[in-house]
């Protein structure tokens, strides 16, 4: 058997379920004649470089396998036929792989697609940790950012009832103030002219008697 790697294209808008079939139907072509799937990778939706039967993107599927190259002709020849491939392009990689390499390169392979699965995961909980701490920061700020405007709302209250306070106080003083001299005032009004004052000189001599 011979190692080989092939991409082939699909229409877009099949839907999962055809994806799914073709891929199947593929690597059952291989399965069947004694070859073997070393690794299958879906690139999934991408622009394609040109438009080809009137469609600008495509659905990628890549994968690794071992087969006889009558095989090989077999799959290429469903792939003429089935309107739903756009494009597909396979490449020998050796003449000669036997059993126990395949093995060995399927392992690797799994080996590998664990590892990147795994690098993706640890990814992506990194970020989730990030976007969790800039949240909390974002939090943190809008809280103290509150805070201050209730500290600076409350000062100007307090500031202002201070305001009001001193002026009714003075208000109160100023009034207080003026009627006492209003008093005051009545005060001398009401108290005899100096001219007005009965002197023992003025009075007749009868009544001094």
């Amino acid at each position: 058997m011979r190692r080989y790697e092939t991409t082939y294209v699909l229409r877009p808008n099949l839907g999962e379920s055809q994806f799914t079939e073709i891929i199947d139907r593929t690597n059952d072509i291989i399965k069947n004649d004694g070859g073997a799937i070393i690794f299958l990778d879906r690139w999934g939706v991408k622009k394609l470089a040109y438009e080809i039967r009137k469609e600008n993107h495509g659905y990628y599927i890549h994968f690794d396998f071992a087969a006889p190259a009558t095989t090989v002709q077999e799959m290429e020849r469903i792939f003429r036929l089935d309107d739903r491939v756009l494009r597909f392009l396979t490449i020998k990689l050796v003449d000669s792989i036997d059993q126990e390499k395949i093995e060995s390169e399927i392992e690797l392979a799994a080996a590998t697609a664990a590892a990147k699965l795994e690098d993706t995961e640890i990814s992506t909980e990194t970020e989730e940790t990030v976007t969790e701490a800039k949240e909390a920061e974002v939090d943190d700020v809008a809280e103290k950012a509150e805070a201050e405007v209730e500290d600076a709302a409350g000062e100007e209250i307090t500031e202002k009832v201070v305001a009001e306070v001193a002026d009714t106080t003075g208000e109160e003083i100023t009034e207080k103030v003026e009627t006492e001299v209003e008093d005051m005032a009545g005060d001398e009004n009401s108290a005899p002219a100096a001219d007005e004052v009965v002197s023992d000189n003025d009075v007749p001599a009868k009544e001094k008697e």
